[in-house]
């Protein structure tokens, strides 16, 4: 149960750092994107607006600037031209640009012009080539490749202007690689130094677990002796005055203590780190059929309607008399909580690689709210802990114990409070 819970803190912590870095990388590589594809975008722009030629100077920007195809097509003229004065602010701005265009006629769709000069990796053919793809996409601006292309159509001509962006997206690529080459490190670096500290931050509750369970062992084993004492000497007095109420409670309560201490020395040793368990395969729908029939003649005695559906040829590997112990715990349940002249029903079922077993019972009334407790200890739903039912609140928690060592889950669920469905399920 520690190394479950250690193992879940472990889970959780990863988990949620593995979440923020994402974010926080997801972001950085956003907005390094979006800054590259803006500053092309603008660069294309005043290209086009220039004849595809860099301005001499920023003050020769045309007053109603804008960039062709943006979100931003309205906004003030003044924002723009702000825009790309600051690019204008490099003086080697026109040297480090490689870009070419390409000019067709607007209304016949022939070719007009090539400028290849600001670029050497790309000829006339190939830019042609570039032109007329980006103009068969029919968008104002995307990318071909490493370059980034903006489309201005004028009444007469239709250019199409490219700019090399492989550069800045090599950079951007390599960034990112090694933020997530960073981050995976850091990640496995966390990953060690939790798996360490997670050893430290258990270990006293590892080891008051361990003192409790070995005290709960120990105090079984001690109490037997004198609850076998008291079982004999009820006997020997019974045999000399006769019987009478206060032996037989005597007796009585020896027994519910005895059974309550054999089931606390169970669960204890059910949650050991390695459960003595005998694993084998044995014919499960056999051994569910005749649990269900022991339980038809006291169904019958408490005026109950006990029904059954098995599937036929169900095997299981597991420890056949721990689930027959888990049968008995689950319609003991049943038995003992359900409403006068209610309904059991049993259920067995193997379908797409489980085995589903389930208990169904009327109830007077069960709480939605107390169902996530109905498998810790000494819980009962029955507040004033009336003795009447004869249970200690362990039968669920030794049945869950189980369950997990078949590796296995078990749920209790209500539609109506009014009900009560024990689901179990197991690899098959």
């Amino acid at each position: 149960m520690i190394n479950n819970l250690r193992l879940k803190l472990i889970g959780a912590t990863m988990l949620s750092l593995i979440i923020v870095l994402s974010v926080v990388v997801g972001v950085i590589a956003y907005s390094t994107y979006r800054g590259i594809v803006d500053d092309a975008d603008l660069v294309l722009a005043l290209l086009a607006d220039n004849g595809g030629s860099f301005p001499d100077k920023a003050d020769e920007l045309p007053s109603d600037a804008t960039v062709p195809g943006d979100d931003n097509i309205g906004a003030p003229s003044n924002s723009v031209s702000k825009r790309l004065n600051d690019i204008l602010d490099s003086p080697e701005l026109e040297y480090e640009t490689r870009y070419f265009t390409v000019t067709f006629n607007t209304r016949s769709g022939h070719l007009v012009s090539v400028n290849t000069g600001k670029i050497a990796a790309v000829d006339s053919s190939a830019a042609v080539e570039y032109a007329e793809t980006a103009l068969e996409k029919g968008k104002t601006k995307g990318f071909l490749d490493d370059y980034r292309y903006l489309v201005s159509a004028g009444d007469t001509e239709t250019t199409v202007v490219f700019l090399d962006c492989a550069r800045n997206l090599s950079t951007f690529k390599t960034v990112i690689t090694a933020s997530l080459g960073i981050t995976a490190a850091g990640l496995v670096m966390v990953l060690i130094l939790l798996i360490f500290l997670s050893g430290r931050i258990v270990k006293p509750f590892w080891e008051n677990y361990e003192k409790q369970r070995r005290f709960i062992t120990d105090a079984g084993h001690d109490l037997k002796t004198p609850l076998t004492v008291i079982g004999a000497d009820a006997e020997v007095l019974e045999m000399d005055i006769g019987e009478n109420e206060w032996i037989t409670d005597i007796r009585n309560q020896v027994t519910r203590l005895t059974d309550m201490t054999n089931s606390l020395i169970l669960l204890s040793k059910m949650e050991e780190s390695e459960p003595q368990y005998q694993m084998i395969d044995f014919p499960l729908s056999d051994i569910v059929e005749e649990v269900l029939e022991e339980y038809r003649s006291l169904a019958k005695t408490h005026e109950k309607n006990l029904s059954g559906s098995i599937q036929p040829m169900i095997s299981l590997n597991g420890d056949e008399k721990a689930i027959r112990r888990l049968l008995t715990i689950l319609l003991d349940n049943a038995m003992k909580y359900s409403d006068e002249h209610g309904t059991i029903a049993l259920t067995l079922e193997q379908q797409r690689g489980t085995i589903r077993l389930s208990v169904f019972n009327t109830v007077e009334y069960i709480s939605k709210d107390s169902l996530p407790h109905l498998f810790d200890r000494f819980y009962r739903t029955d507040e004033s802990r009336n003795s009447q039912t004869g249970g200690y609140g362990l039968g669920l928690s030794i049945a869950a114990a189980i369950v997990t060592a078949h590796k296995g889950k078990i749920s209790a669920s209500t539609s109506d409070e009014k009900s009560l469905l024990m689901t179990v399920t197991l690899p098959s």
